[in-house]
């Protein structure tokens, strides 16, 4: 058995019953032109430089207006002694990959008009053996059918359901009367107890509804001891090398702070129908753990004259909190960092040229934020981040984040709500076409917390044994903050009323859509009530 962190970036993932190396060296096959959107070409590639007894599980396809970041997955079967006998639960006979049986053809661009087919495209689905699963397409530039021995497909126990992901392409011919689709794909079962593994293959169809099973699926990971996960000390190098730097608007009031500093500073504890609050120890030592959040308690602000100022924070102080956990079956790593504010303050209103600051809507005591590192486990290398946003978030790739000191990638924290953003510049919650909405303005600041340095590792599941670190406020499963109930509608209205008629129906509208934490105050729950703790990111 190998150590903890001896798989991590050596190149090779051992999944079980097969293990698998990542591609990243093609050749070109088709480039497709007929896309409704002109400025979308994509083209479809095979992978080349497949090491020695590995085979491809299919083609790949990517943007041509997008860096070249692509991979594919090839795999070979894993040889078990003889005094094993079975390899989990199955026969060691009964092989891990074989070759398909023949291929079906899927779509093509060719529509008979022309006496050869050059800058045509052929797309086949492999046809398995029982028992097994197809993984990806194979496309040609002519109608002949490729060599089976061209790819493999999987015993069906060795793989995962997935799902289509991203649309890349959506074309038409002059035979087919339903457009013919292309979307990226990922496994149905992510988040840190999801075993799905991405292949890097597309998925492909002209009739295909959403909701439908896909005719391809992704690997699984049946190895339960997830040895491609970096250790603690590498877990420290990666944050060292790629812990963002957090920038805090200019204008920032509310700035983050440590939790011991703001539990140090007379944060209380109060318990239902107690009027009186209790102080809270420096670690948390004496706040409930476990349980749910039932309304039983909360944490408030200091009563005394100390209110004010611990509303404010305390950069000095504040660090990021991390949770590092499995992604996409134990071939990624995320690293979750979480930003702790003791106050979230109240929202600007931006209708046209026009902005408003509000009072109370949007505000509320304590404010728990967080983005991700998506780190590849075969290489070791930043893939992508992701941003989360009051409801919601996006991914963003490595080549489109903004980058200081060299691998350490920008975070912008939004002004009051602390949202996080690749790159500054103003957001709109609500309609961004007719500019109106709540406005997230993110800049560059000398207002900030250097990640890479002011850290806390909180939690890390996997790698079990002693290795025990969660602090007691993580274990504290209750709101952040008291719940107030105020209304909003007369704000709101107030508003409303001043603007001139012809817009006063779309603002409306646009407001009672918004999120409903921005029509009350209520404190937040902590990071480990969050849906991602254990699941994958929104988005």
């Amino acid at each position: 058995m190998e150590e903890k962190g001896e798989g991590f970036a050596s190149g090779r993932i051992n999944l079980g019953a097969i293990e698998v190396v990542k591609v990243c060296r093609f050749e070109l096959i088709w480039t497709c032109n007929l896309s409704r959107d002109k400025k979308k070409v994509v083209s479809f590639y095979k992978p080349v430089g497949v090491p020695d007894g590995f085979y491809s599980l299919g083609h790949h396809c990517q943007f041509n207006n997008k860096p070249f970041r692509g991979f594919l997955l090839v795999a070979r079967e894993v040889t078990f002694s003889d005094t094993e006998g079975t390899n989990f639960g199955r026969p060691i006979n009964s092989p891990a990959l074989e070759k398909p049986l023949d291929y079906t053809l899927i779509w093509s661009s060719y529509d008979g008009s022309e006496e050869n087919y050059d800058g045509c495209g052929f797309f086949w689905l492999p046809q398995p053996p029982e028992g097994y699963k197809p993984l990806g397409y194979l496309v040609t530039g002519n109608p002949e059918k490729p060599d089976v021995d061209e790819v493999r497909c999987v015993r069906a126990d060795l793989t995962d359901e997935c799902q289509a992901y991203r649309p890349i392409l959506t074309c038409c011919s002059k035979i087919s009367t339903f457009p013919f689709q292309v979307w990226s794909t990922r496994p149905s079962h992510r988040g840190t107890m999801g075993r799905g593994v991405s292949v890097g293959t597309f998925f492909c169809s002209s009739n295909w509804m959403s909701g439908e099973n896909l005719s391809i699926v992704c690997l699984r990971n049946s190895n339960p001891e997830l040895h491609s996960m970096p250790n603690l000390e590498q877990i420290h190098a990666l944050i060292s090398h790629y812990g963002p730097r957090v920038f805090f608007h200019p204008d920032e009031v509310y700035l983050p702070s440590s939790v011991s500093w703001f539990f140090k500073n007379g944060a209380l504890l109060y318990k239902a129908g107690d009027l009186t609050g209790e102080t809270i120890d420096a670690s948390g030592s004496n706040l409930p753990v476990g349980g749910t959040n039932d309304g039983a308690f909360w944490i408030d602000l200091p009563s005394d004259d100390r209110r004010d100022t611990v509303k404010l924070g305390n950069l000095e102080s504040a660090k990021l909190y991390v949770h590092v956990k499995p992604a996409l079956g134990g071939t990624f790593t995320d690293i979750v960092m979480w930003v702790f504010c003791p106050f979230n303050g109240p929202a600007t209103l931006k209708v046209g040229p026009v902005n408003v600051a509000l009072s109370k809507i949007g505000q509320h005591v304590c404010d728990w934020e967080h983005f991700t590192l998506r780190i590849c486990n075969f290489t070791g290398e930043l893939l992508s981040m992701y941003f989360s946003q009051h409801s919601g978030g996006e991914w963003v790739e490595a080549y489109d984040l903004e980058y200081t000191e060299g691998n350490k990638p920008i975070v912008y924290s939004s002004k009051s709500g602390h949202a996080s953003y690749p790159h500054p510049g103003t957001y709109m919650q609500g309609s961004a076409k007719l500019g109106i909405g709540i406005r997230n303005d993110a800049a560059r600041s000398n207002l900030y917390v250097d990640s890479s340095t002011n850290y806390e590792i909180v939690a890390a599941e996997y790698i079990g044994g002693d290795f025990s670190i969660e602090p007691n406020w993580l274990q504290y499963m209750r709101e952040w903050g008291p719940k107030i109930v105020y209304n909003s509608r007369n704000e709101l209205d107030k508003i409303i009323n001043l603007l001139p008629m012809m817009l006063r129906y779309s603002v409306e509208n646009i407001f009672y859509k918004l999120p409903v934490e921005l029509y009350g105050e209520e404190g937040p729950t902590g990071p480990k009530e969050k849906n991602n703790w254990v699941g994958d990111e929104r988005g």
